[in-house]
């Protein structure tokens, strides 16, 4: 029933306004992420002297919510389901998705509104609620936000972080499930500064970490990187792909996985940015596509040519990649895998943590209400240890794909206050 009902959102419709709208906002701003890169990156940068651990905060955040298991797990089973061309779809997804989530900040910030108590209002709901002046849309993605937080933000990742644990070292899933929940309870209670000083260190340890290993597992099979190119190439535009029909096989399997990687185009990017201190819209988009490229167009690449050049069966699940580091690290390889793959999921809960209580607190901002999402998104996080992983997989793409379409239809209609900096814009 969740397949069916999964095929049904994420139809041709659906991967039509995700690609579409990207490619429109890709074409309106000149190529912004590529003509201006350099740009970009120097801002960047900038920030960071300026702005320092605040914007750094703000910025892990919106990574640690991307960067998650759909790194690992969700290349595997892109690869699984749709061949090795699915990634080349990944990779598109996200060259498209950088204008996707740029777009979202721009608008988010633009149309942020800040009360008297220091309450923010911002993300899509924001301008789905100024900028559209529409109350009933902006509550229908608060909704289905808080739906995406505690299934694929959450639950999700528990999940995977439960299966890969539970096989390294035999630990039942209700033992992980109920520490997951007391380490979730006992770091988001502070609110969306906690889960920032966390996420800062956390982050950057696990994606260096993850990253060099996956960097030494493909040198060592350096003489596989042809070979591995041509089959993502060759099994994108194959024959198999063209026969399952346009939106078939590895396109829709890479979409929906590029998607659920770097979440460009669900407006999660920016709930994050909206807490951001420094308000300059320009900063926090340049930001964004600098997330979206480091989560897909570097980590996930890393994660498939490291499968692809080593050589391991590929399945779904976590054992490609722990088979690919026993290159490396041997017998160690598998427990690395299922450590990184844990902090990670770890990551990315405490990083939608922070998307779901900032949608919430855009409608209400009641201690009470706040309190009670966060405990049930602990709650769930460990539910989400004991559940199957195909199940809430699926979950997670259903609720992909209805939080996608308010926020896409928003992006088109607003496209007119989507623009980039002038050569004057100073950073």
């Amino acid at each position: 029933m969740l397949e069916r009902i999964n095929a049904y959102i994420w139809n041709a419709g659906l991967l039509t306004l995700l690609l579409g709208t990207g490619i429109f906002l890709t074409v309106k701003t000149g190529f912004f992420q590529l003509r201006r890169a350099g740009f970009i990156f120097r801002s960047i940068r900038k920030s960071l002297k300026i702005g320092g651990a605040s914007q750094w905060k703000v910025s892990s955040s919106a990574l640690a919510a991307s960067m998650g298991t759909g790194n690992i797990v969700g290349v595997t089973a892109a690869i699984a389901i749709g061949g090795a061309g699915a990634v080349f779809w990944m990779q598109i997804s996200a060259f498209f998705g950088m204008m996707l989530t740029y777009a979202e900040n721009i608008l988010a910030m633009k149309f942020r509104r800040i009360d008297s108590d220091g309450n923010i209002t911002g993300g899509a709901v924001a301008y789905l609620r100024y900028g559209l002046g529409s109350k009933v849309l902006a509550f229908i993605y608060v909704f289905l936000c808080v739906l995406a937080s505690l299934g694929m933000g959450n639950m999700t990742q528990g999940s995977a972080a439960a299966q890969a644990i539970s096989d390294s070292f035999g630990l039942p899933p209700v033992i992980i499930g109920i520490v997951t929940s007391l380490f979730l309870l006992t770091t988001v209670i502070g609110g969306v500064r906690s889960i920032g000083n966390a996420v800062r260190f956390l982050l950057p340890f696990a994606a260096v970490s993850y990253m060099l290993i996956a960097l030494i597992v493909i040198f060592m099979n350096f003489r596989n990187i042809p070979t591995a190119l041509s089959e993502i190439f060759k099994s994108a535009f194959g024959i198999k792909q063209a026969g399952a029909g346009i939106f078939g096989g590895a396109l829709s399997a890479g979409l929906r996985h590029g998607v659920f990687s770097n979440e460009a185009g669900l407006g999660s990017s920016a709930l994050i940015h909206s807490n951001a201190e420094d308000s300059d819209p320009y900063l926090q988009g340049m930001w964004s596509i600098f997330e979206v490229f480091l989560d897909t167009m570097v980590c996930c690449t890393l994660t498939a040519l490291m499968i692809l050049t080593s050589g391991v069966p590929i399945e779904m699940g976590a054992k490609p990649v722990a088979d690919a580091f026993s290159v490396v690290l041997g017998d160690f390889g598998g427990t690395a895998a299922s450590v990184m793959i844990a902090l990670f999921a770890v990551c990315t809960m405490l990083g939608w943590c922070c998307c779901g209580e900032t949608a919430v607190r855009s409608i209400s901002s009641k201690k009470s209400v706040i309190l009670t999402y966060r405990m049930v998104f602990c709650i769930l996080g460990g539910f989400g240890c004991m559940g199957a992983l195909s199940d809430i997989w699926a979950i997670s793409d259903i609720a992909n794909g209805l939080m996608a379409i308010p926020n896409l239809l928003a992006l088109l209609l607003l496209s007119r206050y989507i623009t980039v900096p002038d050569k004057k814009y100073a950073a």
